[in-house]
């Protein structure tokens, strides 16, 4: 390993242990509002709508911890973030979580010190492509220039992709999503590559999204999740937990439309459905928080389904199909540990 880059971990690594010292639960309650980085603006998944209000499938996730820490799900200071800042700003302190778009991955769970709390997308990287460059696969872009976003594991996957298969590429180092897209359409690179995920949300924003295709292969596997830092295990069960409630509800049937009569008419027959919701047991108070935070987090922002379909799924213009993020009840990888 590189001497700058061994520096630079241990230093973010420093900074998660220092700013994890205190209670981020007690941070957030004091200060009424919780601080969530989040992508640049990628539409569908994190990005500023035309009354400038975030909106987004990682967007959700923040709301949904702040209703069901603070009441509000509008009390969240956010914070956009690159590939090379989010780190250091989850690390310092400066926000309390990171919900953008980031895989799970060995060192940034181990060597920088951050606890992933689940996935909320299974994703994995692929090639776009204009149509006119007659391309049908990744494996015919020898020396082709490619768009990549500095910091990420896009990167590195990159290089491992075009090294196995014996061709050559030229790389143009792009910061943001919105760089990366106006470089590519501008002919300054052949291909754009990430997250599947983030390029169907890039095409869906061009002027001619059917001028440019997706190439069928997937040449990574990239769980993207929210994390935290390494030593606040009471803050990374709220942000975990409240995930999962939101997968629960979507797997029990528990809406944003129906969630408010299900807790005021608790059914002994649903006894899952009424600890989720509060009406039975303690499961708030050993979260340090009320009976009712999941019920406000689902009231707020509608289950994992819902918030799918109305950021990212089939009708939107993103147009992303559930596949391996379909509940595990209907073929896919979406699972939540029990509410017991």
């Amino acid at each position: 390993m590189k001497k700058s880059v061994l520096l630079g971990a241990l230093t973010i690594a420093g900074l998660s242990a220092g700013a994890a010292a205190a209670s981020t639960l007690e941070d957030v309650k004091a200060r009424g509002t919780l601080n969530c980085g989040v992508v640049t603006g990628l539409v569908g998944f994190g990005a500023p709508d035309a009354n400038g209000e975030w909106v987004g499938f990682d967007v959700s996730v923040c709301r949904a911890v702040a209703a069901a820490v603070l009441g509000d799900a509008n009390a969240v200071e956010f914070v956009p973030t690159t590939g090379k800042t989010r780190f250091t700003a989850l690390a310092s302190g400066e926000i309390d979580m990171l919900a953008r778009n980031t895989t799970w991955t060995f060192s940034r769970d181990v060597d920088l010190k951050f606890t992933f709390v689940g996935v909320n997308y299974y994703d994995g990287q692929g090639f776009l492509v204009p149509k006119a460059l007659g391309v049908s696969s990744a494996k015919e872009l020898d020396g082709a220039t490619v768009c990549i976003q500095t910091g990420t594991t896009t990167e590195l996957n990159l290089a491992d992709f075009f090294r196995s298969n014996n061709i050559s590429y030229e790389p143009v180092p792009v910061e943001t999503n919105a760089e990366g897209q106006q470089q590519y359409l501008a002919g300054a690179c052949d291909v754009y590559t990430t997250d599947a995920s983030g390029l169907a949300a890039t095409r869906a924003a061009f002027e001619n999204p059917s001028d440019h295709v997706l190439l069928p292969e997937i040449i990574s596997k990239e769980p993207l999740g929210p994390l935290v830092r390494h030593g606040d295990d009471e803050w990374s069960d709220v942000v975990r937990w409240t995930l999962n409630a939101l997968i629960t509800a979507e797997e029990l049937g528990v809406t944003s439309a129906n969630v408010a009569s299900l807790a005021a008419e608790p059914n002994p027959e649903t006894p899952e459905i009424n600890r989720l919701l509060g009406t039975e047991g303690n499961l708030g108070e050993m979260l340090g928080l009320d009976a009712d935070w999941a019920q406000r987090a689902i009231a707020s922002q509608g289950n994992y389904g819902e918030i799918f379909a109305k950021n990212i799924g089939e009708e939107t213009p993103i147009g992303l199909a559930r596949g391996l993020n379909a509940q595990w009840t209907n073929g896919g990888l979406i699972y939540s540990p029990p509410f017991r």
